[in-house]
């Protein structure tokens, strides 16, 4: 992905992700950093939001362009998910990843 983007925390955030995302010294959120981008037609973008829970990394994901409207008359984005994660467990959740991939 080339281009940066700021991701802010806004209206669609759940409660359960507000609640497990970590917080720096001063209280506020850590940052969120992208992680990857994963289809959603092989369900690769769900497999990588369950091993990252089961070793604790919460996840946002925010579907691109316009893959919200596909998921509604779809039920798949057909352009993608982009995976965030905490800055802090970046590398961890790269390690998983790669590890992951390397075994499928």
């Amino acid at each position: 992905m080339n281009e940066e983007r700021k991701i802010t925390w806004g209206q669609f955030q759940s409660g359960e992700l507000l609640a497990s995302w970590p917080r720096r010294e001063n209280g506020e959120l850590e940052e969120p950093a992208f992680l990857c981008l994963r289809a959603c037609s092989d369900l690769a973008d769900r497999l990588t939001v369950s091993m990252l829970k089961a070793y604790g990394i919460p996840c946002l994901c925010m579907e691109r362009a316009e893959g919200s409207l596909g998921r509604v008359v779809l039920g798949i984005s057909g352009y993608g998910v982009e995976i965030y994660v905490p800055k802090n467990l970046l590398e961890d959740a790269k390690t998983l990843l790669e590890e992951s991939d390397r075994e499928a």
